[in-house]
Order: structure tokens, then C-alpha cells, then sequence
């Protein structure tokens, strides 16, 4: 490893004990013991980072160690952090090592690859948390450094009884039969690859040969809802990827899946990396399907083509890819355009009012 490399580790790691060194000489540090510094931590938190992404955090204590979950911008839940700790009044979660390859032109066409840790550092201020999320660079010349703002979850509330909920006069999300009246893209400088024809909404993500990859925009409702019950048909076209966000929140997943096994990321109907669903339900590739979803208390039911296959479960935060992080807001409906195509139509929304 080059010397800029292990410089930029000693860095790192100086700066972070140097960091915890400082926060446990503080008054409050002082009086606490380990016990108190690890249960200031613990729970679920819902964060925003960088430029508009959203994460989410649990904090746990099992058999006496220290664990945590993270869910980190467009990815998945990851369940385990390989390193948890406490120092002071500062909670460290050492993310898996960020990987680069490069390619050195005195070898000719070999390559190596380093292993870089990432580090979030975390400060609690009541119900608050405010920190930095750190990685080096992959030249190892430097630290990237990303502030995170987040609020603790209360617990999610019993299941609601979905027998008894009253409902308001149902939306129509696809307000003209040839037009995107209503929807418009969450990324402006993205090409919009969305239309509305006969009242089929179509995203055509169309790359061109050997030309530079274009970036396509994912799409969201004007209006933001709460708690509700939406009804759609979806067509998945083979090898498809998209995803319906409740609330932009969580994201339903929506794909081709109907030769593969059953999982919560890639599976018709889950709820991303959150909620797998207890059968498999989805039709092939290239047919219409239908959804019935509602969203009641932070609990999700997820009825697939007239099959329950997520049954009044709680869904405890973000999913990757989420626009905010907020769980009690309102919020659009936002259908995923940046992977594949894939058509929806008869999109009915039903707001809960009680």
C-alpha cells in the first residue's frame, strides 16, 4: 500500500480517537457509566445525508454486545454492522470495507484491490442525532465527509384493525388518458423517460449504442398523501425493476420474479430488504398484474394479484431510495424510472380518514 494510503488511515483513526478521547472528558461523560453511554443509542432513528438521501439506523444490544442495522441512501436494509461501538458520548458504526479496484500501468493489465473502511460517528442531543459519515478516498489522498441529521422513532403502534378504518373519495392518479397531468419527475436534470397513452402509464428507459449511459428520472404524484389504500395494474416486462413508494417512503417492490425464489429484495410485492412476503403470488413476465396495498399506522398489507402475501405488518423505516425521511409526513406516490421500463394503469388512491 503507497504511503498516501496509510497516512490517510493514521489520519482516520487518530482523528477518531483523538474524537472520543475529548467527548469522554466532558462533564456528562464523566458521569456516565458504559452502560449509560450504550443506552443513549438505543432504538431506531431516521436520518437525511449528502444531497437529498435519506437513511435509517437500529441500534441493538443482544446478550450483552452492542449491534446495529443500517439502511444507507439507494440500498438495502444491511442487518449486522460488522463494528459497533461507544466511546464518550459518541456512537461509532464501522461500515463493510469500501472496495476499489485499479489498474497500474507499470503491470500492464493487472489489477489489485484495497479494502477502505467507511465510519459514521454520531452525537445524541435529546431526541436527536447529528453526525459525520466518513470515508477515505479511494486514491488515499483524503477524507470524504458527509453530515447526517436524524430524530429517533418512537415504537410503531399496534396493528390497526383494517376491518373498522373509514375512507375518503378515491384519487384517481392518472388524471388525463394521454398526458403526465398530476406527476412530474423528483430529479429535474434527469431525462424523463415517462408517458401516458391511452391511460397506460409507460416508462422506456431507451439507451443508445455506444453512447454515453443516460440517466433517467424517477417519477412522483403532485399531491402527498397520509395513510391510505391504493389499488394499480402493473406490467412487468421480462427482467424488469421498478418499485411503487409509498409516501416516498417505502418502497413496494415490483419486478419480474416469476421464476425466481422468493426474497425480500427482488420478490413481486415485498417491501424492499424489509418485509418479505409469505407466498409467491406474481404472474410471468409480460402480464398484468394487480396490487392492493394499504399503508395504515406504519403497517403495510400488500394483497397481490387477489393473494394476501404481506398481512397487516409493521414497517419500522426508510427504504433505500426513499425522499424523505420523516415516517408521519405526507407524502407522494413515486414510481422508480432510473432501472427498467415497466407500465402501469388504473392507479386509485383512497385516503384513510379515521
Amino acid at each position: 500500500m503507497k504511503s498516501s494510503a496509510i497516512l490517510s488511515f493514521v489520519v482516520l483513526f487518530t482523528c477518531i480517537g483523538v474524537s472520543a478521547l475529548c467527548h469522554t472528558n466532558n462533564a456528562e461523560s464523566m458521569t456516565e457509566g458504559p452502560q449509560d453511554q450504550v443506552d443513549r443509542f438505543l432504538g431506531q432513528w431516521t436520518f437525511d445525508f449528502g444531497n437529498r438521501a435519506v437513511g435509517w439506523l437500529q441500534v441493538r444490544q443482544e446478550d450483552g454486545y452492542l449491534d446495529a442495522d443500517l439502511m444507507w441512501g439507494g440500498g438495502g436494509v444491511f442487518y449486522g454492522l460488522p463494528y459497533v461501538y461507544t466511546a464518550g458520548d459518541v456512537l461509532y458504526l464501522g461500515r463493510n470495507p469500501r472496495q476499489a479496484t485499479l489498474t497500474k500501468a507499470t503491470q500492464g493489465n493487472a489489477t489489485f484491490t484495497r479494502d477502505y473502511p467507511t465510519w459514521i460517528e454520531l452525537k445524541r442531543d435529546g431526541d436527536k442525532i447529528t453526525g459525520f459519515y466518513l470515508s477515505p478516498k479511494v486514491t488515499g489522498l483524503g477524507v470524504d465527509s458527509v453530515f447526517i441529521d436524524g430524530t429517533k422513532l418512537p415504537d410503531v403502534p399496534p396493528a390497526p384493525d383494517l376491518k373498522s378504518l373509514k375512507y375518503g373519495e378515491p384519487v384517481q392518479l392518472i388524471k388525463n388518458k394521454n398526458s403526465l397531468e398530476g406527476w412530474r419527475l423528483i430529479e429535474d436534470h434527469l431525462t424523463n423517460g415517462w408517458s401516458v397513452t391511452d391511460g397506460v402509464l409507460t416508462n422506456n428507459p431507451v439507451q443508445k449504442e455506444g453512447m454515453p449511459p443516460i440517466r433517467y428520472g424517477n417519477l412522483r404524484t403532485e399531491q402527498v398523501f397520509e395513510d391510505f389504500n391504493l389499488k394499480l395494474e402493473v406490467n412487468a416486462p421480462p427482467s424488469s425493476n421498478s418499485g411503487v413508494y409509498l409516501r416516498g417512503i417505502y418502497e413496494v417492490q415490483v419486478a419480474d420474479s416469476y421464476e425466481r425464489p422468493l426474497t425480500w429484495g427482488g420478490s413481486m410485492g415485498a417491501i424492499f430488504t424489509r418485509i418479505l412476503p409469505s407466498v409467491k403470488a406474481e404472474k410471468p413476465a409480460g402480464a398484468w398484474q394487480t396490487l392492493d396495498i394499504t399503508l395504515c399506522d406504519r403497517h403495510v398489507t400488500v394483497v397481490l394479484n387477489g393473494t394476501t402475501i404481506i398481512n397487516n405488518q409493521p414497517v419500522y423505516g426508510a427504504t433505500g431510495g426513499a425522499i424523505q425521511s420523516d415516517v408521519f409526513a405526507p407524502g407522494p406516490i413515486y414510481l422508480q424510472g432510473d432501472h427498467t421500463g415497466i407500465s402501469f394503469r388504473n392507479l386509485v388512491l383512497t385516503p384513510i380518514i379515521e
